[in-house]
């Protein structure tokens, strides 16, 4: 069976990265893997329509894979244009490109659509009422590419993502176990975490489905825990014991940006259409702290 050729853009970030790993020696697929800079990769912008034209075009593209987000969610506050451009201007360059050339788009986006008041894990079907710049343009992103390409997209919702790349929670937490003597972590936030070579597997997943099905779908990995018991999980399984973890309440860290109180993302949608078990939090963690 012929290969298809797929369009992967932020290469350089967590989930890129990952696709990367898990694409590597899947011959069902020839990925070109894109970023506005980087090594091994090839530069594209975004935000420029006719270079995503002529990158489809030159590649025959048949799916772009949208991995590519401004993503520093209190930053976004003071520069909203910035994050917009990124998140909402470029998701419908790169869905209209796709609607011309007859291709299919998968594209990440967030639990901070949300407003993060729920009690019950959010299905696809919940009303959206984002509460930051940062989800504000995703929401914006994810409505541009529904509108240019309808049943052709697939959304994925995410929250909470890490990986050995770049800077994440469990890095931070890694890092700062091992340096101090002690931390104070919110325990009134609380989600599912996300390891992006699980999220890497889920895309791939939908890529080579014998049918596609469109829509907006959510993955995190399974499980439902606070920022302050995620950061115990990294201590214990690191073996970091030099560090006085104590639980906190979110006003005692104010931020720019408003943090959904809950984000716990409903799979079930997911699962059941791609017939696939999501592994726990917990799990995941373990396979990841192995790489680092």
């Amino acid at each position: 069976m012929e290969a298809t050729n797929i369009l992967i853009t932020g290469a350089n970030g967590q989930l890129g990265h990952e696709m990367h790993n898990v694409l590597a020696n899947d011959q069902r697929f020839n990925a070109v893997f894109t970023d506005v800079a980087g090594d091994n990769i090839v530069m594209l912008d975004i935000t420029d329509e006719a270079a995503v034209e002529q990158m489809v075009s030159n590649h025959s593209i048949k799916i772009i894979v949208n991995c590519a987000a401004y993503t520093a969610v209190d930053a976004a506050e003071d520069n909203e244009p910035l994050a917009a451009r990124l998140n909402a201007y470029a998701v419908g360059i790169l869905a209209r490109v796709a609607k011309r050339h007859g291709a299919r788009m998968v594209h990440i986006s967030t639990d901070y659509v949300f407003d993060g008041q729920s009690c019950i894990p959010y299905t696809e079907e919940m009303p959206t009422c984002p509460q930051s710049a940062y989800g504000r343009t995703k929401l914006d992103g994810e409505r541009q590419l529904l509108n240019a390409l309808g049943d052709d997209a697939v959304i994925l919702r995410t929250a909470w993502l890490y990986s050995p790349y770049g800077k994440n929670f469990v890095k931070t937490m890694l890092s700062l176990g091992k340096d101090k003597p002690a931390l104070k972590v919110v325990f009134d936030q609380v989600g599912s975490p996300t390891c992006a070579h699980d999220l890497a597997r889920a895309i791939v997943t939908v890529l080579s489905a014998e049918q596609w099905h469109g829509g907006i779908y959510h993955f995190s990995n399974e499980g439902v825990i606070s920022w302050y018991d995620f950061t115990k999980g990294i201590h214990l399984l690191a073996g970091i014991t030099t560090c006085d973890v104590q639980p906190c309440h979110s006003d005692e860290f104010p931020a720019k940006a408003h943090r959904p109180a809950y984000s716990v993302l409903d799979k079930t949608k997911f699962k059941t259409t791609f017939g696939v078990t999501v592994p726990y939090w917990l799990d995941s963690l373990k396979e990841t702290l192995k790489l680092l």
